[in-house]
């Protein structure tokens, strides 16, 4: 099918369905275009919760799916390919929290969870953060207890960077993030020397220390429209570029190098395609399921977040 026809069908599907497209900034180029909303997981659970869609497709990973519906359960919730995970999210299985918390129930943890995690793991959380108000978030824990940050221990030693609040780190990464290396960014930098090197927080503290910038990616959009600087090594996934080109188009983006390549794509996200959206806008399926006892739990971390950020 040509890519105009298979554009064309999805559109019909959306509008039969009274659905509303999300796609994340990591995805290629041509889902971002035929989207409603692009951002990050939880801005865009928050945006299609404020639509009147009955079904919700996200095209992201699984756990993104999990957010969406965890705030809008009376939705159908699908995504275009169920295997399309997350390294993070996987390195923090809910079994393993649990099994954690009880076997050191001595320490009193006050969990906090980075939005990339599952369902289940959100529900076990006192609260819920994201990349970019993570610093807000862990300010405000409770002084008497310790905090367990779960699950990307890159961000959470950024986070102690910024606050000097203690905290114990789960062992867990993005592998794209960790992709990045201190000689690959010093090879972009003596390869553009004018550019600002801007950098996701899930990236190692070698990396980190390079950077101009370390932000989230929502964060990414205002420092490269304020800058006064034209050009930007942007060290995250690839697909953030299409987004960063789209809505800040004076500038130039070039992608941030791995030690392996010259740019960094996540598997997982790049599974999703238009013909996938296409048939899960068609069958309703894969749908996401959460049982409700978890759903509402995890929600309550999510709204502890919201309140503890204004």
């Amino acid at each position: 099918m040509a890519s105009n026809d298979l554009v064309s069908e999805i559109l019909e599907l959306k509008r039969a369905r009274n659905a509303v497209i999300l796609a994340h900034n990591y995805q290629t180029a041509d889902i971002q275009e035929i989207a409603d909303f692009v951002g990050d997981s939880l801005g865009l659970s928050f945006k299609a919760a404020e639509t009147g869609a009955d079904v919700i497709a996200f095209c992201g990973v699984h756990f993104m799916g999990e957010t969406a519906k965890i705030l809008s359960p009376s939705r159908t919730v699908v995504i275009p390919d169920m295997d399309a995970g997350c390294s993070l999210s996987d390195s923090c299985p809910t079994d393993r929290l649990s099994a954690h918390l009880a076997a050191h129930s001595d320490k009193n943890y006050y969990v906090i969870a980075y939005i990339n995690c599952s369902a289940g793991v959100k529900a076990l959380a006192d609260v819920i953060c994201t990349s970019g108000n993570a610093e807000k978030i862990v300010g405000e824990a409770p002084a008497d207890r310790n905090v367990l940050f779960v699950p990307d221990q890159n961000l959470g030693a950024w986070v102690v960077e910024k606050t000097g609040r203690a905290m114990d780190l789960w062992p867990g990464n993005c592998y794209v993030h960790v992709e990045f290396t201190r000689d690959s960014i010093v090879r972009a930098r003596e390869g553009h020397p004018n550019a600002k090197v801007v950098a996701h927080p899930e990236c190692t503290l070698a990396v980190r220390m390079l950077a101009d910038e370390v932000c989230s990616t929502e964060k990414m959009i205002g420092y490269c429209r304020a800058s006064s600087a034209r050009e930007f090594v942007i060290v995250t996934e690839s697909g953030m570029l299409h987004r960063l080109r789209r809505e800040v188009p004076e500038k130039f983006f070039i992608p941030g190098p791995t030690g392996q390549c010259s740019c960094a794509d996540c598997r997982h996200m790049k599974m999703n395609t238009l013909a996938k959206l296409r048939d899960c806008l068609a069958d309703l399926r894969p749908v996401i399921e959460i049982p409700e006892d978890v759903r509402s739990r995890a929600e309550r971390s999510v709204r502890r977040m919201l309140e503890l950020s204004r």
